[in-house]
């Protein structure tokens, strides 16, 4: 007979858990909890107070506490904010650290950093490192990674999947201070300043990212004084013990077995030739996972690569999403954990040729690959896969008077649907599973650029079916008002990404199309019917070569083909995003709800018929609450696929 399982930490005594931790139980359950309101407090005022678009609006930072050296720089909690640099900030402070060295550090000190190759995701992306002294003592860090408006580079803005070097990305900023003991360096300052576009908007940013560290050290503070050092450390050794035990749980639940999974980057920006599998292999035996991605294409020849930390918060995530979705994020969770990754791959680039930049690209090509991996061993958790991608597009130009403007993220195909779960039916208007960020609002991206959103609305019969469905795909019409050049990414057309689980159906990709003329009547005459497609330039996506219109055995249409898409004032850009996949077999629907489907857009009266076996008579668009459903005939047909 086999002894007893390893003591759980709710089963330790108080003088057991004085013993491990040195500090009461509820001092460690009480700071727990404290981490992360310090959290979310900073991000609370940094999201009230910053300045640029990425902040203000997008949510594209995240917060973390960080413990000392000498615990060897423990993460006990992480900001609900973007959820792509959860995994990377459990590493990235530390490399930042230990690069610029832990002896030198002061209080009042701001040191930052953002190498990709060091502190993961892209340059835009500056991790601002506060530590937290007490007596003397160094106790802890507060920490932001948060997307700068610009960094310098070939590109405004950054996003641009056809750089081929990382001397075209931005400017690097190895570990280095930016405030020490409170006073401004100076030199790092002047140094961001002349290398980037929109300095003064950055530095006001900076400025206010310092100063919410600043905040967080207060709040840190006040805990010490109430709960002592020792407290804080004990209780985040405690959290992220928490947090490897649950995951260590909920593994040992899951049958041991080896599953694998496969996603498709569809190219890079040199051409299209070439394409970018990503593979997973997970094995599981007892409470231990070995995440192994042999196999996975070689490292792309332009900026659509990651890096091992980009991999490392992937699987991160979509461990936490399978398996413990209600735990919280800490670098604990790593523990039962192994990750391979090959060097050299897509995800794990190396430089100068290896560049990183929308390293989303690869990151969720890799979180498919996992859900789909480990769909049947979840059983009823599974998750069908979402739009796949970031889909940035950027803009830019001058006005009139000379001065310059970019949009960054708000006229391409940035939201989209999720897939379904056992919970119900997906989200149709939700960034990718990465992220976690706000959705820009219509008035604020036309006040910032010459810009106008004609158009934002759901496709009919494009989300996943299933007994519970998938998200709709997103159309978007954004109209320029004046002459502009686009950056446009969007890698993940070739195949569905909207992958059905549990007998859920997938999605059907979606697309790009650009009218270089025609102006807001032009565009609003047009509409956005079966017919409107046939003038347009077909940029991106498999698209049929007569009507113009989402095909899945339509020819391939290249982004890249023009590295910067000029247009005349007056051009006007259309995305319709991937949809999102069905969860469960789509003919055991309660026939109910698809009609309100149908009442509501999202399926037309021949998409009931054809992939939910519901017949609903009547008129959606002049009557749409007269719908009826004829259940004699949904029995009937419904009866022929038995």
């Amino acid at each position: 007979m086999s002894g007893p399982g390893p003591l759980r930490l709710r089963d330790l005594d108080a003088a057991a858990f004085r013993a491990r931790y040195g500090c009461e139980r509820l001092d460690a359950t009480v700071l727990g909890n404290r981490f992360r309101y310090v959290l979310e407090h900073i991000c609370q005022r940094l999201l009230a107070c910053a300045f640029s678009p990425p902040l203000r609006d997008f949510y594209d930072f995240a917060a973390t506490i960080t413990g000392p050296p000498e615990l060897g720089y423990p993460v006990p909690a992480v900001s609900k904010t973007f959820i792509a640099f959860t995994g990377t900030m459990t590493e990235s402070v530390r490399n930042t650290i230990e690069e610029y060295g832990p002896e030198r550090l002061e209080p009042g000190d701001v040191v930052i950093a953002n190498d990709p190759y060091r502190t993961g995701t892209h340059v835009n992306d500056v991790l601002f490192c506060r530590p937290v002294f007490h007596a003397d003592r160094l106790v802890a860090f507060v920490t932001i990674k948060a997307h700068q408006l610009d960094i310098g580079g070939s590109v405004p803005g950054g996003f641009s999947a056809t750089k081929t070097s990382v001397y075209e990305n931005g400017l690097v900023l190895a570990p280095r201070a930016l405030f020490r003991a409170g006073a401004e360096v100076r030199e790092t300052f002047s140094l961001i300043a002349d290398n980037v576009r929109f300095a003064g908007l950055i530095e006001r940013d900076m400025r206010t990212l310092c100063a919410c560290l600043e905040l967080g050290d207060r709040l840190l503070q006040a805990s010490i004084a109430r709960h002592g050092v020792d407290a804080l450390h004990g209780a985040m050794r405690y959290v992220c013990d928490a947090d490897a035990e649950r995951m260590t749980r909920a593994l040992e639940r899951l049958a041991d077995g080896t599953w694998h999974g496969a996603a498709l980057v569809d190219c890079d920006g040199l051409d299209d030739g070439e394409q970018y599998p990503v593979r997973a292999t997970i094995r599981k035996r007892g409470g231990h996972v070995e995440v192994d991605l042999s196999g996975t294409a070689r490292q792309a020849r332009t900026s659509i690569n990651g890096t091992f930390l980009d991999a490392k918060t992937t699987v991160g995530v979509a461990l936490k999403f399978l398996l413990d979705p209600d735990g919280p994020f800490t670098s604990g969770l790593y523990r039962p954990v192994d990750i391979l990754v090959p060097e050299g791959a897509i995800l794990a680039a190396r430089p100068p040729e290896g560049v990183v930049f929308a390293y989303g690209e690869s990151t969720n090509a890799l979180l498919l690959a996992m859900l789909t991996a480990m769909a049947e061993a979840v059983g009823e958790d599974a998750i069908a896969g979402d739009h796949g991608a970031p889909n940035i597009h950027t803009a830019h130009g001058r006005r009139a008077d000379g001065s310059p403007w970019i949009a960054v993220g708000v006229s391409g195909g940035e939201r989209g649907p999720w897939g379904a779960t056992r919970a119900g039916d997906a989200d149709s208007f939700s960034i990718f599973y990465q992220a976690n960020s706000i959705d820009t609002a219509v008035e604020v991206s036309e006040a910032d650029a010459p810009i106008v959103i004609l158009r934002r609305e759901y496709v009919a019969d494009t989300g996943g079916a299933g007994c519970h469905r998938g998200g709709a795909a997103v159309l978007k019409d954004s109209l320029f008002l004046e002459p502009a050049e686009h950056a446009i990414i969007a890698l993940r057309f070739r195949e569905p990404t909207g992958r059905g689980v549990r007998g859920g159906r997938d999605a059907p990709t979606g697309g790009i199309w650009l009218w270089r003329e025609g102006g807001a009547s032009g565009a609003v005459a047009r509409g956005a019917g079966a017919d409107s497609y046939r003038d347009a330039i077909r940029v991106g996506g498999r698209l049929d070569p007569l009507s113009g219109l989402p095909d899945p055995d339509g020819p391939y249409h290249w982004f890249g083909r023009e590295r910067s898409w000029p247009t005349p004032a007056g051009a006007m850009f259309r995305y319709v995003t991937n949809g999102g996949g069905g969860y469960g077999d789509p003919w055991t629907r309660d026939p109910e709800r698809v009609r309100r489907d149908v009442r509501d857009g999202y399926v037309t009266l021949a998409g009931a018929r054809a992939d939910y076996g519901v017949v609903i008579v009547g008129d959606p668009e002049r009557d749409p609450e007269g719908l009826q459903i004829d259940g004699a005939a949904t029995a009937a047909l419904r009866a022929t696929r038995r």
